[in-house]
């Protein structure tokens, strides 16, 4: 039999298979053969290559508005096709209802922005701010639409008081929803903000002072508290520091349905960047704040052990002009960094140094971020499983910058770092979208995925 197409020659890595030789057949959408000898009408020769599937990331913010004129610089096109050019073939975005909006608007709202441009596949988190708790008996018709996940957050002007976080827990673990959480002590935040303002520490170097490590800690304790009282799982969004690891893990130990995710902001970059001259310094501004070399390290060491259990990237980026609003008041500075096209080269960095083995880094950036998310045909090389796949070129190299990037943002926090290992093609339900590093697809042929209430242990 010719299927449609065979991928040659590559070799195979999945989350928890060993290193195999192997062609993969791709008839329509779908991996319909694993084996030797495979005839396509197409094929694609991965000689030297590993054949890995699509990169998931389930926190991204595309064109999100924060009010004043100011909204994230990617499009819904831009940044997906930045995502594919870098290996993802998924993602998770966010719906934000209005108070006046039923959630079921919102979603489609939302869909109506993305539908027409992205160029993979995608899910949509429902984000619950305090005017959505009294919408909570819309969920039912919220996961029928199939959106199976809920934002939660323990900051900004979204932030649940505790109450607020029970009740959403709750409905939550009736409706057999996973919670993902931004975890931070808003209250402590804000009071070290504005007597940081007072004294007039008002330079970028004071946003990770204002933020503390073991503040991020305390929240996440809190909500991991909240959820084994209820019984429910819960998903620890942009872990910064080891504060949180220490909880997630202890969780773990116990038995509890804690999961927790970090982003590369957090492993290439150490809070120095917001000791750098005049706007420089306000670029990396996001939250939780990069923090010190020692708190990276730890990062690493817990993704190695498995106390961390997925690397996304929080992908919310703002142009220098947005970024320069902030630039006499670090408490004004749009926070969100770039990083949607670089997450699995760089993470295939901690397989150079000997962190991470291949199987990890797979299962970091692709499986589990697919499994976590439930999108139950995604990040996994099997048949039946969707055709996406990454042909990964463990020797090409890249040095980051805004002219090797394809972000609509005109900086990179990530300027120089150079990559080991990058993505050359992907294939996004069979059909190739990039090839030999070239976007070969079109906008709006990604597909709104839906994705069913948690039947799995996380």
């Amino acid at each position: 039999m010719a299927y449609d197409l065979v991928i040659k020659n590559g070799t195979v890595i999945t989350a928890d298979s060993t290193l195999i030789q192997a062609d993969i057949a791709i008839q329509g959408v779908s991996i319909a053969a694993i084996g030797a000898n495979l005839s396509g009408k197409r094929v694609i020769d991965a000689t030297g290559n590993y054949v890995i599937p699509g990169a998931v990331d389930i926190h991204v913010h595309m064109q999100m508005p924060l009010g004043n004129g100011v909204i994230s610089a990617d499009t819904f096109f831009t940044g997906t096709r930045a995502a594919a050019i870098g290996g993802t073939t998924a993602i998770v975005d966010f719906v934000a209802p209005e108070a006046d909006e039923s959630m079921l608007d919102a979603l489609a709202k939302r869909r109506a922005e993305a539908d027409g441009q992205v160029v993979i596949d995608y899910g949509l988190h429902m984000t619950i701010s305090p005017h959505e708790v009294h919408k909570l008996d819309e969920l039912p018709l919220v996961i029928e639409a199939g959106c199976s996940t809920l934002k939660l957050y323990m900051a900004y002007g979204f932030r649940l008081q505790d109450d607020e976080l029970f009740k959403a827990l709750q409905a939550a673990h009736q409706h057999k929803m996973l919670p993902v959480v931004h975890a931070e002590n808003w209250d402590v935040i804000g009071t070290l903000i504005e007597q940081n303002r007072a004294v007039g520490n008002l330079s970028p170097h004071w946003h990770p002072r204002s933020r503390p490590a073991i503040m991020e800690g305390e929240a996440a304790g809190r909500v991991i508290d909240m959820a084994a009282y209820i019984g429910t799982p819960v998903h620890i969004f942009h872990v910064s520091c080891d504060e949180v690891v220490q909880r997630i893990r202890n969780a773990r130990q116990n038995g509890l349905q804690v999961t927790g995710e970090t982003c590369p902001q957090y492993l290439f970059l150490t809070w120095d960047a917001y000791d750098a001259p005049d706007i420089q310094g306000t670029l990396p501004v996001c939250a939780p704040p990069i923090r010190e070399q020692a708190q990276q390290d730890k990062l690493w060491d817990a993704l190695k052990r498995g106390d961390l259990q997925l690397v996304t990237t929080d992908h919310c980026p703002f142009t220098k002009a947005d970024k320069a609003r902030g630039l006499d008041d670090f408490s004004q500075i749009p926070g969100g960094v770039p990083s949607i096209e670089m997450r699995l080269a760089a993470l295939y960095q901690g397989v150079q140094r000997d962190i991470l083995t291949l199987n990890q880094w797979v299962d970091l950036c692709c499986t589990r971020p697919a499994q976590l998310a439930g999108f139950d045909k995604k990040g996994h090389l099997a048949v039946g499983y969707d055709a996406d796949i990454v042909i990964f070129d463990p020797e090409a190299k890249k040095t980051l910058s805004t002219e090797t990037l394809h972000e609509q943002v005109d900086w990179t926090p990530y300027d120089r770092l150079e990559l080991h290992g990058l993505p050359i093609s992907t294939i996004s339900r069979g059909e190739v979208i990039v090839l030999d590093g070239e976007f070969i697809g079109q906008a709006g042929r990604g597909q709104f995925i839906k994705r069913e209430r948690l039947q799995r242990k996380v």
